[in-house]
């Protein structure tokens, strides 16, 4: 389960940490965009993980289902129906507060050994081996880590927006200047 470790190390301990916006209104604009990008990728590495959990996900409730339906209703096997349930997962509808994302996941390998460390967790290796009971467990499992990943990223979220409605605010009352911001970017600084 993902948890948020007070005075931690990892990135996601940083920008959650209640101090982490503290005088806000005091820091610099570079300090603040340092901290939105700090945010953005947290938040581009969380739903990474959900999506990896996603696809775990629709796999166990693939094998529910085709177990409900025994007379072969239902596709006969994962291996068949592997393609689909990857591609509707991929382009089916958004749910949440999904934003564009401008960055790489920065830890993919990390989150793809945490998401197979729960399926090792889980016996989930074969879905069509396991018992109704065990199939039950792995699903509450992967939604449970779910949910843990999508309550912290709603929280990265907020910290984002936060961040990006201070340097708004700088912008709309005159104290940041746009011309700088464009004379910056052309130097490359």
């Amino acid at each position: 389960m993902i948890e948020f470790r007070q005075g931690g190390r990892r990135r996601l301990d940083r920008v959650l940490d209640p101090g982490f916006l503290a005088a806000i209104g005091d820091r610099s604009l570079d300090e603040l965009r340092a901290m939105r990008d700090d945010a953005a990728q947290e938040e581009t590495d969380l739903s990474y993980l959900r999506r990896l959990l996603h696809a775990r996900i629709d796999i166990v409730r693939f094998e529910e289902q085709r177990r409900a339906h025994p007379d072969g209703s239902a596709e006969s096997s994962l291996v068949e129906a592997l393609p689909r349930i990857l591609a509707d997962n991929a382009i089916g509808p958004a749910a949440g507060r999904g934003r564009h994302q401008t960055v790489q996941p920065s830890r993919a390998e990390s989150h793809r050994r945490h998401v197979e460390a729960l399926l090792a967790d889980t016996g989930l290796s074969d879905v069509a081996t396991l018992s109704d009971a065990e199939l039950t467990e792995s699903a509450e499992a992967y939604a449970a880590e779910e949910g843990s990943v999508s309550d912290h990223r709603i929280r990265v979220q907020q910290v984002m927006d936060a961040c990006n409605d201070e340097i708004g605010r700088r912008y709309r009352d005159g104290s940041a200047s746009i011309d700088e911001l464009l004379r910056r970017e052309r130097e490359g600084a």
